[in-house]
């Protein structure tokens, strides 16, 4: 008689085939456990079965700890959109304008980012309210590559950097994040019409894309009347949920 296939094998079988087809992309995140459950109609035990057996292949890797977000009048934003979509998506009326499109050396943070190249697409953004009011100031900086040799002179896709790295198959898929406040310069200041000296939420973040290498670097500065800093940990009991603090990631396996 053949052997008979455990539920978890089963749907291990079902996951790994999504991911070797693409369906499930590398560096995406899976389903959670309770979508799973409902999905396969089997106890969260099984699912954790399933998981584990694909942890074992080599095709998933589970990281446990804390996601950081900025929250937008206390709106979640999700930077997998790009914020002009995620404030779009919040109902919030901000317009964006575009201060610089340009490319550029830059061989200290070349050296920070540990990057060979020097040379990177400059884009410095306004985000203002409909009064005419700036609530922040964004300085993104993506390593320059043939694809975007152009993008200076013809402009963003849409209006939105992500579209604009989609089109040309470069995608953000995670990175690092770090917050701190500090005052205003005075060139900041007369950008964002306020006071020198004015506390502000300053960020920073370094996307990769899956297969590691750099995506962007984007400094910004936030208004904290607007934006404050979400921290999300433990275990989402909705895989829908951002913040998640047990995320797993599909990984592609060597064929």
């Amino acid at each position: 008689m053949p052997k008979q296939v455990l539920k978890h094998q089963r749907i291990a079988r079902v996951l790994a085939r999504e991911i070797h087809s693409g369906a499930l992309e590398p560096g995406s995140r899976l389903p959670g456990e309770h979508a799973l459950t409902r999905r396969f109609a089997v106890s969260r035990a099984t699912v954790r079965q399933a998981l584990d057996e694909l942890s074992k292949q080599g095709l998933i890797s589970t990281h446990a700890g804390v996601g950081s977000f900025v929250t937008f009048d206390g709106g979640l934003l999700d930077n997998r959109l790009g914020w002009t979509r995620a404030l779009a998506d919040q109902g919030a009326q901000v317009t964006t304008e575009v201060l610089r499109l340009e490319a550029v050396r830059d061989a200290r943070l070349a050296g920070e980012l540990g990057l060979d190249g020097v040379e990177f697409m400059a884009l410095d953004r306004l985000r203002v309210l409909p009064e005419g009011t700036p609530v922040a100031l964004e300085r993104s900086r993506v390593p320059m590559v043939p694809a975007l040799a152009e993008v200076p002179l013809g402009g963003l896709l849409d209006g939105s950097l992500t579209k604009t790295l989609a089109a040309v198959g470069i995608r953000a898929t995670h990175g690092d994040e770090w917050a701190s406040v500090r005052q205003l310069a005075a060139d900041e200041a007369t950008l964002l019409r306020r006071q020198v000296g004015e506390v502000w939420l300053d960020t920073r973040r370094v996307s990769r894309g899956a297969d590691g290498r750099i995506v962007e670097q984007v400094t910004s500065l936030l208004d904290p009347a607007r934006f404050q800093l979400h921290l999300g940990f433990g275990e989402s009991p909705d895989e829908t949920a951002l913040g998640s603090g047990d995320e797993t990631s599909a990984r592609k396996q060597p064929r």
